[in-house]
This record gives C-alpha cells, structure tokens and sequence, in this order.
C-alpha cells in the first residue's frame, strides 16, 4: 500500500502534465467547491441554504443531493458522488467545468454577477 507521500506526488505528477484547458475541466469535487456552490445558488436563486467547507466534508451526501436539486431548477446537472473527485457538472449531457456551469445558470435566471464571474 502507497503511503500518503507518494499518493500525493503522484497526483502532483499528474497534475503537473495537464494542460490548463484539461484543468478547467476538471469539475466539482471538493467539499470547498461544494461551499462554494451553496454561496452561489443561495445569492443567484436566494433558495439554497449556504454552508462551510467543514459542513460539507462531514454532511456531503444530504448537502450533495440539496445541490442537484438547486443546480437542476437552473439547468445543469450535478451529478455527485461520496467520492470527491467524481463530482460533475452536465449541461445537455455535455461535461462542464464549475465556472461554466455557473455562467450558464447566470444566463438562465438572467441575474449577472461579477463576484461568480
């Protein structure tokens, strides 16, 4: 079994080959985006209640299926996984990254916003 310091040079490793492109790709995940996510739908929709990053590690999988719903009412499907690195944003079926998911809600609802820009 690897220990910690080697899983982690090698995520490293293989974050370090990535094209910035392949980067903004990667979507969702961490409990800090998640923070992140209720923050923005809560001042977008003013409907989804807003939490921390230490509430969203340890209540991920109610907090998870509150922002699919939320993410759905503005057309982007959020699709969550107990596994941080398996969450996505979907807009017709297409993989977005979290900041395209967030321009695109800003276009449904019509309500622009420079902090989430």
């Amino acid at each position: 079994m690897a220990t910690r310091d080697e899983n982690l040079k090698k995520i490293n490793t293989e974050l370090e080959i990535m094209s910035d492109e392949e980067l903004d790709q990667v979507a969702g995940g961490t409990a800090s985006q998640m923070a992140d996510d209720s923050q923005f739908l809560n001042e977008l929709t003013g409907k989804q209640d807003r939490y921390g990053s230490f509430r969203c590690w340890f209540e991920g999988v109610r907090i998870g299926k509150e922002l699919t719903k939320a993410w759905a009412e503005v057309g982007v499907t959020y699709v969550y996984s107990q596994n941080w690195n398996d969450c996505k944003y979907r807009i017709d079926g297409r993989d977005v990254s979290q900041q395209e998911a967030r321009n695109h809600a800003m276009r449904v609802t019509g309500h622009h916003m420079d902090k989430w820009s």
